[in-house]
Formats: structure tokens, sequence, C-alpha cells
């Protein structure tokens, strides 16, 4: 695996924060170099067309015209002026997007984008997200949550609970009971669906007790130490003392699941969705628009991609085609597919490249993708070795829950590494197609081989 960031050390060595967390949000601002940064949370990545349409006019007149998609299914706006702050608050508040100013940087909800749209028959967890929401801006103590503190709220496909986040929720199939775990699904407890979401938040607090003990100002289960380490007893105390019941449920595994492809989802009653990933994570508000148009409601999914629920099926080959005209990814085999990237210059001063054009300029070399009378350039259910390119060493925005080809921006060129492989220094940026073709075939050579 490629080198991981300090967010993911172990619990053997606890990251000791000395400070509190600086993470943007859309009140707290965040300064780089091509203007202020603003991150809107959306919890689930859920939105109506409203509310979308209200954050492309924000996009237009205050920022630079984009709109980008974070790896939590959230949206930020770049180019922002220094003096905007409090017309995009208002812009927020009419979206409905701010619901409490003090708890904005914490509604830090991922849901499994496709729940109740397609026909696997899991149980909908939408509505856990709604309530989820509501009990996270009403508790004053949820306040004190790290802006990067994740929940994630699985259907029991497997998607979401891939993501490292620090409070899990998936749904049993009987729609009935939900499995909940903090750092280790080995120790999930199980309680009724309905009180799921009430669960998630004493997960929370029961976290936030921990940090207190331990001193050290951890933003994330992973980084308390050992010996303050969450544990399914003292939770299950916690839920009990709280009126829900709950019991260990041993040696759980956590569900196993992947983004959503690109393309047409079948769904019940003869309706459809569209999967749609944008390159690099950033949509033109023209774009946007197009998306929030098609049926007045869009699903931001952590793998920068958007869902568009709602659609007759017999109109969603035509609007398919539509987006993919608008410069979206809707086929598996686009080279956009497996690709992303950080910031890097000029927008971030730290970055030692503009690692985005160099990027395009890889994927522009790219085979072309096939025609539909031509087979996949892969077998099904293999993909290349994901690529995520770095302006330096902290790797903002690497993909979660995978494995990854890792090009890292140097002073001598790119670093390239990759498991597996003997690691490549200071590559230029023109002989980088190379290597990574390299690199991508061969991983996907040998996962076909599996």
């Amino acid at each position: 695996m490629p080198p991981q960031p300090p967010s993911a050390a172990s619990r053997d060595e606890p990251v000791i924060r000395d400070r509190g967390d600086a993470c943007p949000g859309a009140l707290r601002l965040h300064a780089a170099d091509d203007g202020y940064l603003a991150r809107i949370r959306i919890p689930g990545g859920m939105l109506d067309a409203d509310a979308a349409l209200l954050l492309a006019d924000a996009a237009d007149r205050l920022a630079d015209g984009h709109i980008d998609l974070t790896s939590r299914g959230n949206a930020q706006l770049r180019g922002l002026g220094a003096s905007c702050g409090g017309e995009l608050q208002g812009v927020l508040v009419r979206a409905g997007l701010l619901p409490a100013p003090t708890h904005e940087r914490v509604r830090n909800i991922v849901a499994s984008p496709l729940t109740g749209l397609d026909r696997r028959g899991l149980p909908d967890v939408a509505p856990w997200v709604a309530e989820l929401d509501r009990l996270l801006c009403a508790s004053g103590a949820a306040a004190a949550l790290s802006g990067r503190f994740l929940f994630a709220l699985d259907d029991g496909r497997g998607d979401v609970t891939s993501l490292d986040a620090d409070v899990n929720l998936a749904a049993v199939r009987d729609g009935e009971r939900a499995l909940l775990w903090t750092a280790d699904p080995a120790d999930a407890l199980l309680v009724a669906a309905a009180d799921g979401p009430r669960a998630a938040l004493i997960a929370a607090s029961y976290f936030l007790d921990a940090v207190r003990r331990a001193g050290t100002r951890a933003w994330r289960v992973s980084e308390l130490p050992a010996e303050q380490a969450l544990c399914s007893g003292g939770l299950g105390d916690r839920l009990t003392a709280s009126g829900i019941p709950s019991r260990v449920v041993g040696g759980s595994a956590a569900p196993s699941g992947t983004a959503p492809e690109p393309g047409v989802v079948e769904g019940p009653d003869g309706t459809a969705a569209l999967s749609v990933l944008a390159p690099l994570g950033r949509l033109t508000t023209a774009q946007w628009r197009h998306l929030a148009g098609l049926t007045g409601r869009v699903r931001l999914t952590p793998w920068r991609g958007i869902v568009v629920p709602g659609l007759p099926a017999g109109a969603a080959g035509d609007a398919l085609a539509g987006l993919a005209g608008a410069g979206l990814v809707t086929d598996p085999d686009d080279p956009w597919r497996s690709v992303t990237a950080c910031t890097g210059r000029p927008g971030c001063a730290k970055s030692r490249a503009d690692v985005r054009a160099d990027a395009r300029a890889v994927v522009a070399q790219a085979r072309p993708r096939p025609q539909p009378q031509e087979p996949h350039a892969h077998p099904p259910g293999i993909r290349p070795l994901p690529v995520h390119w770095s302006g330096c060493e902290r790797r903002c925005g690497h993909p979660r829950g995978t494995a990854w080809a890792d090009v890292v921006a140097t002073a001598d060129g790119y670093d390239l590494t990759a498991a597996g492989h003997a690691p490549h220094r200071g590559v230029p940026a023109s002989e980088l197609p190379a290597a990574l073709a390299a690199v991508r075939r061969t991983t996907s050579h040998d996962a076909a081989k599996k």
C-alpha cells in the first residue's frame, strides 16, 4: 500500500493534537491561493433542486463558477472573496443547508447512494439520514465533534462502511435490525433499526468522553490511544442507560461493497436512476444545473459522483446520453473512472505541481472508450488500479478503503508507488503515462487471474 497520511495512524501510535480542528466549513472559510474555500456539508449527499440551484447561483456570483465534490459527498466552492461570507451564509440558509450554524462542520454523514433506488431489495436508509442529522443538530454536546468525524449509514451493501468511518450503522436485510460499530465490525452491536440514528449519536458521545479522558484532542476514533479504545461493552452500557436494547454480535464481518458504477440503475416500479461521475470531482454550474433539472433531486456520492433518482425507466437512456454529452462520466470503462487528484497548483500553496493538468494529460493519452459493440477493456468486475495524484506528501483527498497507485509531486518530478511494484522516483510528467500504464495493466491482470 502507498504511505498513509497521519489520519490513518494506528492506535499504537496515537495522534497528539496540539491545536483545534481547522477543517473548513460553510462559515469558517479556508484561505487558499485561488481565493477562499467553503465546504458545505450535505448529509447523505441528498439535495433537492431548489437547494442545488441556489448553490449554483452562489458558485457563479461569489466563487469561480464550479462546484467541487468531496470524498464525503459534500460540496465545495472555491475562489470566494474575503468579504462574501455573510452573503454566502444567507444563500445557504435560504437553501436549508444551515439548519444549525453551530453544528455545520460536524454534519458529516455518508449513506449508500443507491439506497431505495435499485432492485436489490435492501432496506432504505434515507430516513436514517434525516433523523441522525436532526438529532446531531439538536445535541449541544455534538458540536464538540471534529469536522473530520464521520458517520456511515449503510443499507447492507457495504459500500459506505468501507470508508473508515468513525461510527458505522449498517441495516440488516430484514429491515428491523441494524449493526452498530466504531473501530471494528467484529465488535458490532445489534440494535433495532428504529433506534439506529439515536444509537449512532450515543456512540459519538462515547467517543467524546474517551477523548476527554485521553487528553489527546483526537479528531477520529482511530486516533485514540489503545487504553482509551472504544469497546462494545462500554457502548452497550451507554445504550442500555438510554433505553436502547442491544447485544454484541461476536465475529461479525463488515459487508463488502463498492461504489455505484456509472450508467443506468434499474429501480422498482418502472423507475430508474442515473449514476455518473465528475472528472476530478469538479463540475461547471451548467453541468450541475443539468443534473438538478432532470428530476429535481440529486445525491452526491463519496466517490465524487452524482446519482439522479426518479426517472421513468424509458427515459433513462436518453437522459444518460445527455449527461455524457455534457462531459460527465457515464461509462464504467471511461479513463476518468479511476483517477482522482488533490487541488494542486495554483489553488494550493503547498503543491509542487499542477497535478490536475498533468492528470488530464495522462488521461488524454489513454485508450479511447469502447464503442457499444466493442468488448469492455477489462473483464467484468475488474478495473484498473485507481490512481491518486498529490501535489505534496499530505495526499489530500486520497482514496479510502482501497489500494491505489500513489503519484506524488516532488522537487525532482513525481514519485510513483503501488503495492507489489518497485517504486519509481523522480519521474518526469512526460514519462508518467508509460509508467502508470505498466503498473495498472499488471495489477488488473493479476486481479483477473484471481
